[in-house]
């Protein structure tokens, strides 16, 4: 578990650190330095924080962005990561269910059995966290083909109709890019969210799934 009290002080420094730049940038585009004192202690740089599920973002002053980093509470972010996660996920059982009967390699089908074996327990992990939050399981404000790394129908019929060498080969590039839409889905959250279990679930595809890719390439 994330210590909330070390996050609490990362996020502070790092708010702490854009204060101090925009407000050096402020110095340098005033050479009156009691006009510029003034005028940064009542207007200061603003900070965008995602609203919670249904609602806006909206700008808010630093200290104020300092007081909710304490805060864990999910904002929308963090609802959508697990949504959008959830069925992704899915898909990677739904393609690593056909290695056993389709695949050549022995080292393709651990892999398969991996990668089911640690996606299934993550969707549970997810949904539980989502119900404990009172949110929807699933959001009708995106369409699961335009996630990033999502295979279309076309593909996954392709791979069904795959078999030894071939169903490797095709299985191994999309579950790469399967792979790096995860990746690119943790980044986000990272940089958006404000849950720390979300975090801490978002850290971990993204340090599971990097080295799944790395061995994925070299199996190709």
């Amino acid at each position: 578990m994330v210590n909330r009290r070390r996050r609490g002080r990362k996020l502070t420094f790092a708010l702490t650190a854009g204060v101090l730049a925009a407000t050096l940038a402020l110095g340098g585009c005033d050479g009156d330095g009691d006009s510029n004192s003034k005028s940064g202690a009542k207007d200061g740089p603003s900070v965008i924080a995602p609203g919670k599920p249904g609602e806006k973002a909206e700008e808010i002053t630093p200290e104020e962005a300092k007081k909710r980093g304490e805060d864990d509470t999910p904002n929308s972010a963090d609802f959508e990561y697990a949504q959008m996660m959830i069925e992704h996920h899915r898909q990677a059982l739904t393609m690593s269910e056909l290695a056993p009967d389709r695949a050549k390699s022995d080292k393709v089908k651990r892999l398969a059995e991996r990668i089911h074996a640690a996606q299934g327990p993550e969707i549970k992990a997810m949904e539980a966290w989502i119900d404990r939050n009172g949110g929807p399981r699933e959001s009708a404000a995106h369409d699961g083909h335009h996630m990033p790394g999502m295979a279309t129908e076309a593909q996954l019929d392709t791979l069904r109709a795959s078999k030894g060498s071939g169903f490797d080969e095709l299985f191994l590039k999309l579950m790469i890019t399967h792979h790096t839409g995860a990746l690119t889905m943790a980044k986000d959250v990272l940089s958006n969210g404000n849950n720390v279990l979300v975090e801490e679930m978002a850290n971990d595809v993204g340090a599971q799934q990097t080295s799944e890719i790395e061995r994925m390439r070299e199996l190709l």
